[in-house]
């Protein structure tokens, strides 16, 4: 089975192809800004490297967040074309998921991602994940009291000596191994934003 999966919810852009039998392909490039310029060709390149057709795709996989409000954006609508054109199947994997398959031996475990303005987005992962929640830092950091963290915002909620696993940066071989996992019934990509954007309409208007 072919499996290209991209994210562009940070400062990188990142794509990688998964084919069976082959070594894995990934592609990174650490941008700030610009993703929407930038998939394309490094998914053209990918596919290149294998020499493949991207009629030749069976899976599409794409981080939905949380994460930059643009960016997430950016990938959601590429998967969404890219699957309508050839055919595959498009699924919207969360960052904190991705994180949390990477360091699937460690449970329970606690996934935070940063959501500015004194909250973060938690996760917690026992042997079924809780759903993700906004909460302001100090209500996230009493709920993860003496549990191993992970991700972006991990270091806002932890405690003196409790165990921080790594920054939030994406292991794509683990977002490759969640999207190979995706089962058939689950959800087209959709963005998981941590809050509705601030633009206004005219008049002050909330869109």
């Amino acid at each position: 089975m072919a499996i290209l999966v991209f994210d562009t919810t940070g400062a990188e852009c990142s794509v990688a192809l998964r084919i069976d039998g082959q070594q894995d392909i990934v592609l990174s490039e650490t941008i700030g800004r610009g993703h929407a310029e930038r998939l394309a060709p490094m998914a053209q390149e990918a596919l290149r490297q294998a020499g493949m057709e991207p009629r030749a795709l069976k899976r599409i996989g794409v981080t939905i967040g949380p994460g930059g409000f643009a960016g997430t954006r950016v990938g959601v609508a590429f998967a969404r074309g890219l699957a309508l054109s050839t055919g595959a199947r498009a699924y919207g994997i969360s960052n904190l998921a991705v994180i949390a398959h990477s360091l699937s031996a460690t449970r329970p475990l606690a996934t935070v991602h940063d959501a500015k303005r004194g909250e973060v987005v938690l996760q917690i992962w026992r042997d079924e994940a809780d759903e993700a929640q906004r909460l302001s830092i100090e209500d996230a950091s009493a709920r993860v009291a003496g549990l191993a963290l992970a991700g972006g915002g991990a270091a806002l909620v932890a405690c003196e000596g409790q165990n921080i696993l790594d920054d939030g940066k994406l292991d794509l071989v683990a977002l490759l191994d969640v999207a190979g996992q995706a089962g058939e019934d689950q959800s087209p990509p959709t963005p998981f934003y941590v809050r509705p954007p601030d633009a206004k309409l005219p008049g002050g208007v909330d869109p």
